[in-house]
């Protein structure tokens, strides 16, 4: 299995990047949030892959973050979903305002995805909903994916669930809280635990 590749970005386009490893270039399936993070042609790069094998062909997709390469195994793995609605999905939508949407069962937004029709949002939004973390689901629900004050918020969940609470009820202590975003992780713990 390819996990990532790492070297020169020789082309990119909206939909893919050519990357040269040690003198082999390896074409990669990107979606659009990734090509707008990708460096300038020449420059080095990083992109973590998925390798799809199926009869008739060998794809290799790239993201920019590990963030992006999870959602779309997740995508992938509801029946009827393939790789092309996967990158579509994450062209479409950012990470976060697609947890929100699946999360939230927001049909109307799953819709806006190319390929989406009303059936398959609604496969989504029930086969996914649950499949995403506690800390995973505040941040998107919040809307503070990728902030400082949502990795506030998971390292807070994550220090109680080493406490010994269940991920679920330390996802709600710390929902209670009603300034969690101002405060820092040790006043977030504090408050939790006072209750």
């Amino acid at each position: 299995m390819i996990t990532f590749l790492e070297g020169s970005l020789i082309e990119k386009y909206p939909t893919r990047a050519i990357i040269n490893v040690n003198g082999v270039g390896y074409e990669t399936l990107i979606p659009l949030s990734s090509y707008q993070k990708l460096p300038s042609e020449g420059e080095q790069v990083k992109l973590l892959t998925y390798f799809h094998v199926r009869e008739d062909a060998q794809q290799l997709f790239g993201f920019m973050d590990s963030d992006e390469r999870e959602l779309f195994r997740l995508l992938i793995s509801v029946s009827g979903v393939g790789p092309k609605i996967g990158l579509s999905a994450l062209s479409g939508l950012n990470p976060n305002d697609l947890k929100r949407a699946i999360i939230e069962s927001d049909l109307k937004m799953l819709g806006t995805i190319s390929g989406v029709g009303k059936k398959m949002a609604e496969r989504l939004a029930l086969e996914l909903r649950d499949k995403f973390s506690q800390g995973e689901a505040l941040a998107a629900l919040s809307g503070t994916a990728e902030t400082s004050a949502s990795v506030k918020l998971q390292d807070a969940i994550s220090a109680l669930v080493s406490l010994g609470y269940k991920e679920g009820d330390a996802f709600k202590m710390i929902d209670r809280i009603k300034e969690k975003e101002a405060l820092g992780v040790e006043e977030l713990i504090r408050k939790a635990l006072a209750g």
